[in-house]
């Protein structure tokens, strides 16, 4: 019986600190600085990049527009408009990467995809939709600056 007691109140204690562990930390500074909903969400535009219908730039001309294309996700990045993006790995889809901007609307995601260079010379093109997810998501880069010990 006293075994019995003694495992209970193990398991108890256990129980109630790991439900005080899991209990919300809602940060109402942070939410609103982030403009999340009471879920802690928010609108962004998710974009899909594939490989666009220029089938004929040279590699020169290629590799310039693509270092055109990374320096205006820096710059994108910077100004907070575009909180993720990344190239995917080799794939039969024609699937190049992904962009997620921190805007609502097409229109204006429309707008930020047409200063990719890459783009705006059709050697990718981009897929828009609107998309709902985390409004904790824009932090991403500051955390990615102290994750990558080398600059892309």
């Amino acid at each position: 019986m006293k075994k019995s007691i003694l495992i209970f109140a193990f398991l108890f204690l256990n129980v109630a600190g790991f439900a005080q562990e899991t209990e919300s930390k809602y940060d109402e500074k942070l939410a609103k600085s982030l403009n999340a909903d009471e879920y802690g969400m928010k609108k962004y535009v998710f974009c899909l990049l594939k490989s666009g219908t220029n089938k004929t730039a040279s590699k020169e001309e290629t590799k310039k527009l693509f270092e055109g294309h990374m320096a205006n996700i820096g710059k994108l990045a910077k100004e907070g408009k575009l909180v993720v993006a990344g190239p995917f790995m080799k794939n039969d889809r024609n699937y190049r990467g992904i962009y997620i901007f921190n805007v609502e609307t097409i229109e204006e995601a429309t707008a930020l995809v047409a200063t990719d260079p890459a783009i705006q010379a059709k050697l990718l093109e981009a897929e828009l939709t609107p998309w709902y997810s985390s409004a904790a998501l824009q932090e991403v880069t500051k955390i990615h600056e102290k994750v990558a010990k080398t600059k892309m």
